[in-house]
């Protein structure tokens, strides 16, 4: 098949069973490598859905500029969205984006601005947030993403992530495990496959320091996992249960991916490793359950897979022994 653009080659990413990671026999575990988009990241999907929805429906025009708080994935896809449909794009980023993403936005043509102060909560999402808007403030040519508050988020993952899943899977799914930031990716996917298994229990993998469930804010190491502010689209009646992973454990959670599976991923995936972990211990019975892997781990190869970045933070916050968990 021959495509008119790397936005079109968005999607259609494998399914794979984790067997060497989870060998017990009664528990399934399948996890799509959203990794394998074309621009790193599952934020591919909607960067091209919010970028083609605009100029479908008026909202963007070619010439115009977009603009969004991001610490990096959603940045790359849209920038790369931007320019093969001839917008200008502003990326507003802080010190905890990995420099591997901070090269690609400047190689995919983003002006990007970088925030240094940390807000009210101890991180830099909602100073990020205000920057971005106040960008867009007064501007008829610039329009902001707004990815917490925008429909078309979860909306992108509905249409794509949990559709393909339905494809891709044979029989019923008994359980969705996937880390939140905006919360879009979770409830877009639940949604479309409760349509199908309204018994599904959903499960939302967040960060320690992360205030979407109502626990307390503190300084949060991994990029594009967990939340300084609640997303206005987040409804709490799409989770199920919470399970809150610290970076330490996230960061333990990534070695072990590599380690079992041969995959290099993210840190929010090795969130959902220690997540799967905690909760298949407790299972009484057969499963199957639903995951996916964000992004790749190649841009975190100077923090999470670096060992003196890993230890450092392994000093800070204490951490599970994963070797302890069958």
């Amino acid at each position: 098949m021959t495509h008119e653009s790397v936005l079109d080659c968005v999607g259609a990413t494998p399914l794979v069973r984790l067997r060497r990671c989870f060998p017990h026999s009664e528990w399934e575990v399948l996890a799509k490598l959203e990794m394998l988009n074309p621009c790193g990241s599952m934020k591919d999907r909607p960067a091209r859905h919010i970028v083609e929805q605009g100029l479908h429906d008026g909202t963007l025009a070619p010439g115009m500029r977009i603009v969004e708080s991001t610490s990096g994935n959603l940045g790359v896809a849209l920038a790369v969205a931007a320019r093969t449909r001839g917008l200008s794009f502003t990326a507003v980023v802080d010190p905890n984006t990995s420099p591997a993403n901070l090269r690609l936005l400047d190689l995919f043509g983003a002006d990007v601005d970088m925030v240094t102060d940390q807000d009210e909560a101890g991180g830099y999402l909602q100073a990020r947030v205000r920057r971005a808007q106040a960008h867009a403030a007064g501007d008829p040519n610039v329009v902001w993403v707004n990815q917490y508050a925008n429909e078309r988020n979860w909306r992108a993952y509905y249409d794509t992530l949990g559709a393909e899943i339905l494809q891709q899977v044979d029989g019923p799914i008994d359980y969705l495990v996937a880390p939140v930031s905006t919360t879009g990716s979770l409830q877009g996917t639940a949604r479309r496959l409760r349509e199908v298994y309204p018994g599904l229990t959903v499960v939302a993998v967040d960060a320690v320091g992360s205030v979407i469930f109502g626990a307390p804010p503190a300084e949060r190491r991994i990029p594009g996992f967990g939340a300084s502010r609640v997303p206005e689209i987040f409804d709490q009646d799409d989770v199920d249960e919470v399970i809150h992973v610290a970076d330490p454990d996230s960061t333990a959670g990534c070695r072990r991916l590599v380690e079992t599976e041969g995959l290099l991923a993210g840190g929010s995936s090795g969130a959902v490793i220690t997540a799967l972990h905690q909760l298949l211990g407790r299972l009484r019975g057969p499963a199957r359950v639903v995951t996916w892997f964000p992004d790749r781990g190649e841009r975190y190869l100077d923090t999470i897979y670096d060992d003196a970045w890993a230890a450092e933070l392994k000093r800070d916050v204490p951490r599970a022994d994963l070797a302890d968990i069958p």
